[in-house]
């Protein structure tokens, strides 16, 4: 099945995870992503390590990291601080749809290579800018990092127990949430092209995609005039919702109406409490958190997580276990919906996780291999033109690698 941005070429210069997120989406979406990298550190990702997936035959061992990132791409390793390898992009930008980069603010001017010099070259070029903070404002020159920008962000405040240190999750859910908000703006760009014939620069910020994606907890803020307090793995607008400890482990309740909490109730042998002004509502049962969880809680410990899951799953209770990465993957629901995959890289096989997009029913996932380092320089180049001759000549100065 051939994606439905087939025919789109995409010149990715961006590095470590909300960039490349954004450009293996448009790579799984059927675009052809070619990723601009340095000759010889590469992008940062590649040394983030351990784990590490082992080189075959003496090749380079490739971090897990890197390897999230950065499928369906082709790799072309180029010095873009050299007059050479600013020559190559530019020739590249003549013929792209969608420029990716995540350089501070200013970073590409210095080399000739920013948006709007690129622009000028091919006017239907959209321009996408991965930054910290934007493209303006008080802190636009600084670096910005999915930790840092979790705790600027409110979100550290949010997440763990109230009486605990505020905690950053545990994926980077700001760099990916960036990544998936700069892939929205570049595919509504190119619908909006076919249009106007021209190309648009997207700025997205970190700090403005965690503060946008703070969802219910920035409204209950800006309603109530106070800042959310952290309820550890409890919600602050729905009870009974959160993990409940059993007699030998843990699940999590996500009752969300009172229907379902009725049932809930009468499975826990006190039908009564979907009765009571107390807890028939979910702002009563909000009201009064405090008690029904430690009745709830109490029952619950009677007995076994499974046991539980069982009864719950036939009464329509949401309700689910609290899985380690190794159950996650090995979950029948999982691995019907073919979320594990494994893809080719020559004589090696690399893990990957599927795109949770389908279209027709079927998962569009790139094929491809994350590349190694510079490995498709020679066929680009050769593509752009270039001869034998020519490249070695860029490898010799140290333009490409």
């Amino acid at each position: 099945m051939s994606g439905p941005l087939q025919g789109i070429t995409v010149l990715d210069l961006s590095r470590v995870l909300a960039g490349p997120w954004a450009g293996q989406q448009l790579a799984d979406l059927g675009a052809r992503v070619i990723k601009v990298e340095h000759p010889t550190r590469g992008d940062d990702t590649r040394g983030w390590g351990p784990p590490w997936l082992d080189g075959d035959q003496g090749a380079e061992r490739q971090a897990a990291y890197y390897l999230c990132a950065n499928r369906g791409k082709q790799s072309l390793a180029v010095d873009i601080s050299s007059e050479g390898g600013q020559a190559l992009v530019k020739e590249l930008a003549k013929g792209a749809d969608i420029l990716l980069e995540n350089f501070k603010v200013g970073g590409l001017a210095k080399y000739g290579l920013d948006y709007p010099r690129l622009r000028a070259l091919n006017p239907r070029l959209i321009g996408c800018s991965i930054t910290g903070f934007g493209q303006d404002g008080p802190y636009a020159h600084r670096a910005g990092y999915d930790f840092m920008i979790q705790a600027m962000g409110g979100l550290m405040s949010l997440t763990g127990e109230p009486d605990g240190m505020p905690m950053k999750t545990g994926v980077a859910i700001t760099d990916v949430m960036t990544g998936l908000y700069a892939t929205v703006g570049v595919l509504a760009a190119l619908h909006e092209r076919e249009r106007t014939g021209k190309g648009r620069h997207i700025d997205v910020a970190l700090l403005d995609v965690q503060v946008a994606t703070l969802a219910n907890q920035a409204l209950n803020a800006l309603t109530s005039g106070s800042s959310p307090q952290r309820h550890g793995n409890a919600h602050p607008n729905i009870v009974p919702y959160q993990a409940f400890a059993c007699a030998d482990g843990h699940l999590v309740l996500t009752v969300g109406n009172d229907a379902q909490f009725a049932r809930l109730a009468t499975l826990l042998g006190h039908p009564e409490w979907a009765e009571d002004p107390a807890y028939a509502t979910n702002a009563a049962r909000v009201g009064n958190r405090e008690v029904l969880v430690a009745m709830i809680q109490s029952r619950l410990l009677g007995r076994e997580r499974d046991a539980w899951l069982d009864e719950l799953e036939m009464r329509g209770i949401p309700a689910g276990p609290i899985n380690t990465l190794t159950e996650v993957f090995d979950d029948p629901q999982v691995r019907h919906r073919g979320l594990q995959r494994t893809l080719d890289q020559g004589a090696q096989a690399v893990p990957q996780v599927a795109s949770p997009l389908r279209f027709d029913g079927e998962a569009l996932t790139s094929g491809v291999a994350p590349p190694r380092l510079g490995q498709d320089s020679d066929a680009i180049l050769a593509e752009m033109g270039l001869s034998t001759d020519d490249i070695a000549r860029l490898r010799k100065e140290g333009v490409i690698r």
